[in-house]
């Protein structure tokens, strides 16, 4: 894992180093953000957090992305982790088919199938990068912040011993609730909406 540069960041979440890793396309690097403590913990808290430029810039009610980013930003920030920001937008299908899909959901699909009419997968994610990322932190152990049983699976497959599953529950709004039905009745994301 080609490792980039490092630098100081501070935000108003606190203050963080962060690392840019090679995502093989020059001007976007994968993220990894981390306390200055964070490895004194036995288990350390990490959120993977995948793109989402309409949600986490913009603050898109279509999704719950950049609540989640924020929820993780302040949870890292006071119980000192990681969180890694994977460059795959969109489910991994990019920003312009995401910006399809959202047609195609304002005609009726559910984000799934809106994928799939495009001849997309559902879900194109990948965790590679972050395990690669978190073994390059030498982190073995961990609290992961996730709602979503591809993450746990992926990194228990890769030896890495995830000991609690922190929730994110952020509230669904009229504009997000069909989005997390679809997470949670089709994905079998672990969320709570009755």
């Amino acid at each position: 894992m080609n490792m980039l540069t490092e630098s100081y960041l501070p935000t108003r979440y606190g203050d963080f180093t962060v690392r840019a890793y090679d995502s093989g396309h020059e001007d976007f690097p994968h993220l990894v953000f981390f306390t200055k403590d964070y490895a004194a913990k036995e288990a350390v808290g990490v959120r993977i957090h995948s793109e989402c430029m309409t949600g986490d810039v913009f603050g898109s009610a279509r999704c719950e992305c950049g609540e989640q980013l924020e929820f993780s930003m302040k949870w890292i920030q006071q119980y000192e982790g990681v969180l890694i920001y994977l460059r795959q937008e969109g489910r991994g299908i990019g920003l312009v088919n995401k910006l399809k899909a959202y047609n195609l959901q304002d005609q009726g699909f559910n984000t799934c199938d809106a994928n799939t009419e495009l001849g997309l997968p559902e879900d194109a994610r990948t965790y590679e990068v972050a395990i690669k990322m978190l073994k390059d932190l030498r982190i073995g152990k961990v609290k992961l912040l996730t709602n979503n049983p591809l993450k746990l699976n992926s990194l228990e497959e890769a030896g890495i011993q995830v000991v609690e599953r922190v929730p994110i529950e952020i509230p669904p709004t009229p504009t997000n609730e069909s989005y997390l039905r679809v997470k949670k009745d089709l994905m079998g994301h672990m969320l709570k909406l009755d």
